[in-house]
C-alpha cells in the first residue's frame, strides 16, 4: 500500500477516535446520595470518592455501563451509568481555601440586590442562563443569579 493512502487511513482513524471522545463528553449530574466514584470500571475497583446528588460531573468515556467522570477539580473516576442524569448542576468553582464567599443575587448583574452568598463546592441547580449569568436554586430554596465565570458545570 503507497505511503500516502496509509497516511490518509491514519489520520482518518485518528480523526475518528477524536471525534468520537469528544462527542461523549457531556455535563451530567449524579442522581443518588453517598454514590461511589471508583479507581476503575467496576465494583471490585477501590473507592476514590463519594458524591451526592445533583453533583456536576463531566463525562469522558464509557466501558460497558460504567462512565469515566471527572469533577470540577480534575479527579477522574468510574460511576454505573444508571447513577448519572441529565438534569444541570454547577458548583461553586473559586476561593478554595479561603474563608471567602460569592454573591447570589435577585437578578443577572451586579446592580440586583444580594441575596445569599455561597463558599466553594456549594452546589446549585441550573434553572437558566443569561448573558454571562445563570439562575441558580440551591436544596435549601434559596434562589439567585451568580456570575458564570464563578462556576463550573455549564
Amino acid at each position: 500500500m503507497p505511503i500516502k493512502i496509509k497516511t490518509t487511513i491514519l489520520a482518518t482513524s485518528l480523526f475518528l477516535v477524536v471525534l468520537n471522545t469528544s462527542a461523549f463528553a457531556e455535563m451530567r449530574s449524579i442522581s443518588g446520595e453517598k454514590v461511589n466514584l471508583r479507581s476503575g470500571p467496576g465494583e471490585e475497583y477501590s473507592v476514590k470518592w463519594e458524591y451526592g446528588n445533583g453533583f456536576p460531573v463531566k463525562t469522558l468515556t464509557k466501558k460497558g455501563k460504567w462512565v469515566q467522570i471527572q469533577d470540577f477539580e480534575n479527579d477522574k473516576g468510574w460511576i454505573y451509568s444508571s447513577l448519572l442524569n441529565q438534569k444541570p448542576y454547577v458548583i461553586v468553582k473559586v476561593n478554595k481555601g479561603k474563608n471567602k464567599q460569592i454573591n447570589i443575587r435577585s437578578g443577572p448583574g451586579t446592580n440586583y440586590n444580594v441575596v445569599g452568598k455561597a463558599y466553594y463546592g456549594v452546589v446549585f441547580e441550573k434553572k437558566k442562563q443569561q448573558q454571562q449569568w445563570i439562575n441558580v436554586k440551591h436544596e435549601s430554596g434559596l434562589e439567585g443569579w451568580i456570575e458564570k465565570s464563578l462556576l463550573w458545570g455549564w
